[in-house]
């Protein structure tokens, strides 16, 4: 059976990055990568900053950050006055916890294909608080319908303070009907905080519609940002109640700035981040979206012919601009995170490919990444190495 056809590649994007050309790069999902461009904008804003660092932070930063934060705002669909400009979406996720006011039997709700770090922040503010967390089994292969329905079922009015869901899930690639589940979480009188980590950049105006109460997302991934770049969206009626985790010297300017201004913070990433905005305009949005996803799928084919999936049984994540994809790993391999990590490792050391490996319900999952540096070969050749380098943890 024919798998999907390669995309053509992008002319010349391949040459926006500084990547290693000896390692293949499958693994954007987790850190991204930064075109050269936006490096050497981001560089002289450092050089800026260390020619007079007290220019640089007393005179008119607060306004170059604003007018960052509204470039950034408009590309995700978010009202700028709504939104704050934070580190990554586990700072977001935490002042949110923080500023809802959890009391002893009050529950988060959650889901199992929630970003780790998501579900110790829950634990940390339900320890110091007499909250819980509880979490809902969704099937991988769940229709949107019946992800709704599990949500439904799962709330608790007057006991669920916060529900969390992602709109595209980082352990499994998984694109969750944001918008219905939100308004599920409207009609049941329960706070929503969704998780956009991957969304930035990968699908068009991710905050726009949706109707969160709180959205978190990452532009360092799919963005093309500086690391260290994410945006804290809130709801009118929850603005005034937004705590940073830290005061500063603007604490009573209100939401945003009493979140974004953290003294000494390095705020150069955030100021170069709309370059990273310009270059996916430049390289065409579509373009850049059908060609990652494009990509995604076609990896996912070629590699789980090597590892024996039947074409029937990949999992697609149900949406045409999704650029990662997901593989189960043979029975009993990577089924622990500490065995997910060293599997990574040794795939990056033998095989010179790097990509992202989880444990989820005791499996092993291989996921893999499609961006515009990226190659059909470089899938290929995984495809070549990986069943040997498997069939060693057998």
């Amino acid at each position: 059976m024919a798998g999907p056809p390669p995309p053509v590649p992008i002319p010349g994007a391949r040459l926006l990055f500084s990547l290693d050309p000896a390692v293949a790069h499958l693994n954007h999902g987790s850190y991204g990568a930064v075109p050269i461009g936006v490096q050497r904008a981001q560089q002289r804003l450092r050089d800026e900053t260390e020619a007079n660092p007290v220019r640089f932070f007393n005179r008119g930063l607060i306004d170059r950050i604003t007018h960052a934060r509204r470039h950034l705002a408009g590309f995700l669909g978010a009202d700028p006055d709504g939104t704050a400009l934070i580190g990554n979406v586990t700072v977001g996720a935490a002042i949110v916890l923080r500023s809802l006011g959890l009391e002893p039997g009050d529950e988060v709700l959650c889901t199992d294909h929630g970003y780790g770090s998501f579900a110790l922040s829950i634990d940390r503010e339900a320890r110091l608080t007499g909250a819980v967390r509880r979490t809902l089994s969704v099937p991988l292969t769940a229709t949107d319908e019946e992800i709704v329905e599990i949500v439904r079922t799962g709330i608790r009015p007057g006991r669920t303070k916060l529900l969390v869901v992602d709109q595209l899930t980082s352990p499994t690639a998984r694109l969750f009907p944001a918008a219905a589940i939100a308004a599920v979480a409207r009609e049941r009188g329960v706070p929503i905080l969704v998780d956009g980590a991957h969304a930035p950049g990968m699908l068009p105006t991710p905050v726009e519609g949706i109707g969160a109460d709180f959205w978190v997302g990452n532009l360092h991934k799919w963005g093309f940002a500086p690391r260290g770049t994410a945006a804290l969206v809130v709801a009118p009626r929850w603005r005034r109640r937004i705590e940073p985790l830290a005061v500063s010297w603007y604490d009573e300017d209100g939401f945003p700035t009493r979140v974004e201004w953290q003294a000494t913070l390095d705020y150069t990433a955030w100021l170069a981040a709309p370059v990273g905005v310009y270059t996916l305009r430049t390289l065409g949005l579509d373009t850049v979206r059908a060609y990652n996803a494009g990509l995604a799928a076609y990896g996912q084919w070629v590699v789980g012919r090597a590892l024996g999936i039947a074409p029937a049984d990949l999992v697609d994540p149900g949406g045409p601009t999704v650029s990662m994809r997901v593989l189960p790993l043979p029975a009993g391999v990577a089924t622990t995170v500490a065995d997910a990590v060293a599997l990574r490792h040794r795939i990056s050391d033998e095989l010179g490919t790097e990509v992202n490996v989880n444990a989820w319900r005791d499996q092993g999952w291989l996921r893999l990444s499609g961006q515009v540096y990226n190659r059909p070969e470089e899938y290929g050749r995984l495809a070549d190495g990986l069943p040997a380098l498997l069939a060693t943890l057998s």
